[in-house]
């Protein structure tokens, strides 16, 4: 290899060489090296890597430093240091892993990690490093109910002792390790995320995720069921850091910090603490005797760089203070021997890195997402999005020289000059055009419809269409069932390169409505026991950037929402499908609806008649609901400048007898869509409205290209006709066109980095309307009851009688996608297992339960 070019150096100019191809490259593997993700950044770790089928949240190395143990969602991976190669998998024997929480014994005999739901496990080492499962510690939830969901833990000096978050109870949990019991329970902030010591045991240090509690009259929302601080947008507003006594079992003082504090990091001498404040893109640094925060560290790889990095790891060493940048796929690194710390450097890594630990001469680092959904399999060659590859790298801390080339490439990697570019504003007139190159420019548009959808890939609707890249054989849902979506992707555009930045319904909203995913969503895969927050229940997951509706509302333009994070429920309750159904069919109006919105700011600007979720009502139902509004809005010749609409029935409800098939849930989904779009294209407002269409993740299928692929429509008289667009698009491509349009900044630096869908568009109008296609499969098509059915057609009803509706993605995926299969195809048919991917069981189904309200 030629000197003048180190690694580095070629990855940065390989990366440009990428970005100025006419096609950008599809996710996964480049074939001029690096990975590109579903986010549009670029994966060059430096170091070694070592992968594995599970999203790694933290580690600790052995005390003779031959073993590096690996907490996972699934449970517990070890890393022989020398080989570098994963010696051992021990997975959980039920439900999965917390957030955070790894510790180990001083001979190395023993360590402990907590569970997402109730558990403080003890894993044992044996001969020549073989762990095995040890005591299982219960942790009981709230007044003794339920889940902990245990957090960071600490061990006493002398070992009998583990210190506990106990994230739901609000406290510090004290555990006798002889007794195996809780002996005390003392108050902290709330939702407790990591605990440290000082030497002497007396004196615990607990970062508080959701701060402290609020005061009679102080703005708040529900957590887990504990009242909140929020501000205005709803958003979760506190941090703290509790100092406890722990000879007196009290917290003696609430240090404030940044929002979300995380990892924790005691220096040497005691003195000071860092703090990791992963919601505001900085560390707080405390001085442990004043209990006061002395200086507040911004992380940005560039300080003009709007939210984004979420720190949410530290590590202390001789070289500096490293901190790892889930945002921004590196470790920064800051001098502290200088009066005000300075920023020296980064450190590239793998996909979101989320702990860090050193044996002083090496970096250790894992990444929560690795390598995204690309965990191979000999036996097969497709993708899902649950297809986990994290990574664990192993990095020589660097010299300065070496630290300069990392910096370079990192802020290529994480396209920090596309990011400050988003943020240009305009400086001189131009006429308007469909996607404006500059902010503030004007656009031809004064209107745009954003559609949410449930959890399709591009291969089970458009694998049909020999124009895009598709794999006709994985198509489920194609033009009979339909029609409208290929009508609408053939005369206008079909984008065969898009993809979900998420894999399942609660990080997939998050993405659609906050162009972004907190630390509290990418570490809670191992079970989200505090909320499942697809519906914008839970103010500590949301990020402190807000909601597209808050940065519509903030520049003085209009906003309606039909059904967005709202869950709805019949009244009568538990109304079936067909009373419903047949109820609107007949005017009768004996059924009504009541809806549950937790954002106080999407309430007041909701539709108070439009559904949210609730599989047992049709799409039909919430089209007629907008359309209502609609007809009204033409009368009066005003429409909001943005319009959220949620169509969730392509989720369908498996072949569950007293619901519709899969292809009449889809369909109805389908007709939906075409007469929204109908509609609007046939209205005065036509000539100045955009309509984007996209699925919330791909989950609940395969796609051939990759486990995010997924497909988005887009239609306006400005639209290309009968084009097909292959360009990198994401979701957050979609919520920064909507930005652009509307004349917006982004909102973080997710929005921000993600491409402008500009090619999907032409500067001379096309004016003509779409015609909405009839469905050709009855919307009221049922499932048949059990007792007509035998053989294989019971056995799948039986198992769609299995699967838990009610509540999002509580269904066991690859069962309900094996159910959609082979009602679609036939119980005959081949289920392509080869592509199912490396399907997770559901969270149901690996007890990885909603809200901790159920004992294990």
């Amino acid at each position: 290899m030629n000197p003048r070019n180190p690694p580095v150096l070629l990855a940065f100019v390989g990366y440009f060489a990428a970005c100025q191809t006419p096609t950008i490259q599809h996710v996964g593997p480049l074939e001029s090296g690096g990975h590109l993700t579903p986010t549009h950044q670029l994966l060059r770790p430096a170091g070694q890597s070592v992968q594995f089928g599970g999203r790694p949240i933290d580690l600790v190395l052995s005390p003779d430093r031959r073993s590096l143990y690996v907490k996972d969602n699934r449970g517990l991976v070890v890393i022989d240091i020398e080989s570098w190669k994963v010696r051992q998998e021990l997975k959980l024997p039920s439900g999965g892993s917390s957030t955070h929480g790894i510790a180990i014994t001083r001979d190395g005999s023993r360590a402990f990690m907590t569970t997402a739901q109730t558990n403080l496990m003890e894993a044992v080492v044996g001969a020549e490093g073989k762990v095995a499962w040890g005591k299982k510690i219960v942790l009981r939830g709230p007044k003794g109910n339920g889940h902990a969901h245990g957090g960071g833990l600490a061990l006493s000096s002398d070992e009998s002792k583990a210190f506990v978050c106990l994230s739901r109870n609000n406290a510090l949990g004290m555990v006798d390790l002889v007794s195996e019991k809780v002996i005390r329970e003392i108050p902290v902030g709330i939702a407790p995320f990591d605990v440290v010591l000082t030497r002497d045991s007396k004196t615990a240090f607990v970062s508080n995720w959701g701060g402290g509690h609020p005061k009679s009259g102080e703005k708040t929302a529900k957590s887990s069921g504990t009242d909140t601080l929020v501000d205005e947008r709803g958003v979760a507003s506190s941090g703290t850091v509790s100092v406890v006594d722990l000879e007196k079992g009290e917290e003696v003082a609430q240090i404030s910090t940044g929002l979300h504090p995380s990892d924790l990091e005691l220096s040497a001498d005691q003195r000071t603490l860092f703090v990791a404040n992963a919601n505001s893109d900085s560390v707080s640094v405390i001085d442990t005797q004043t209990r006061r925060v002395t200086e507040t560290i911004l992380v940005r790889p560039d300080p003009a760089l709007p939210f984004g990095s979420a720190p949410n790891a530290v590590l202390l060493h001789p070289s500096g203070l490293y901190v790892a940048n889930g945002g921004n796929n590196a470790v920064a690194v800051v001098d502290l021997n200088s009066a005000k710390a300075q920023m020296l450097g980064f450190v590239p890594t793998a996909w979101y890195p989320g702990a860090l630990t050193t044996d002083g001469k090496h970096l250790f680092i894992a990444n929560v997402k690795g390598f995204g959904s690309r965990n191979p399999h000999a036996t097969r060659k497709g993708w899902n999005s649950h297809d986990h590859l994290g990574a664990v790298t192993k990095v020589e801390i660097p010299t300065q020289a070496t630290l300069h080339e990392y910096t370079r490439q990192v802020k290529a990697d994480a396209r920090v000059p596309e990011i400050l570019r988003a943020k240009e504003k305009s400086m001189l007139p131009r006429k308007p055009v469909p996607v404006p190159r500059r902010l503030g420019d004007p656009s031809v548009f004064e209107h745009l419809v954003y559609i949410i959808k449930e959890n399709r890939t591009y291969d089970q609707v458009f694998g049909d269409l020999p124009q895009g890249n598709g794999d006709k054989s994985l198509c489920v849902f194609g033009r009979e069932v339909t029609p409208n979506h290929h009508a609408i992707a053939e005369q206008f555009v079909l984008l065969d390169n898009y993809y979900c930045n998420g894999v399942l319904s609660a990080d997939g909203h998050a993405w659609a409505m906050e162009g972004y995913v907190t630390d509290y969503l990418e570490r809670s895969f191992g079970g989200f026991t505090r909320s499942y927050p697809f519906s914008g229940d839970d103010p500590i997951s949301f990020a402190s950037s807000g909601f597209i509706w808050d940065n519509v509302l903030l520049h003085g333009l209009s906003f309606r929402n039909y059904g967005e994070m709202a869950k709805t429920d019949t009244v009568p309750g538990k109304a079936t499908f067909k009373a419903v159904f047949d109820d609107f069919q007949a005017r009768a109006g004996k059924i009504s609806f009541k809806h549950d919105i937790q954002i106080d700011t999407l309430r007041r600007y909701s539709c108070p008649e439009s559904p949210g979720w609730n599989m047992r009502i049709p799409d039909l139902i919430r089209t007629e609901v907008f359309l209502k509004e609609f007809r009204e809005c033409e009368a009066k010749g005003t429409f909001p400048n943005l319009v959220i609409i949620f169509l969730p029935s392509d989720h369908t409800s498996g072949t569950r007898p007293g619901n519709p098939t899969p292809r009449a849930q889809v369909a109805d989904n389908d007709l939906a869509v075409g007469r929204i779009v109908e509609a609007i294209s046939n209205s005065r407002f036509w000539p100045k409205t955009c309509i984007f269409v996209i699925e919330d993740d791909p989950q609940n299928g395969f796609d051939h290209v990759d486990g995010h692929r997924s497909l988005c429509l887009v239609a306006s008289p400005y639209t290309k006709r009968g084009a097909v667009v292959s360009r990198f698009y994401n979701q957050t491509s979609v919520l920064h066109t909507l930005e652009r349009v509307l004349g917006l900044p982004p909102m973080n630096q997710m929005d921000a980095l993600a491409p402008l869908m500009t090619h999907c568009f032409t500067t001379k109008p096309d004016f003509t309307p779409y015609r909405c296609l009839p469905n050709t499969i009855p919307l009221d098509e049922m499932n048949k009851p059990t007792a007509q059915l035998q053989g294989a057609e019971l056995y799948w009803a039986e198992k769609s009688l299995e699967q838990s509706l009610e509540e999002v993605d509580q269904a066991d995926e690859d069962t309900m996608n094996r159910i959609i299969w082979h009602s679609v195809k036939g119980v005959d048919a081949p289920y392509p297992a080869h592509l199912a991917g490396a399907h997770g069981k559901g969270l149901k189904a690996l007890g990885l339960k909603f809200g901790g309200d159920d004992d294990d």
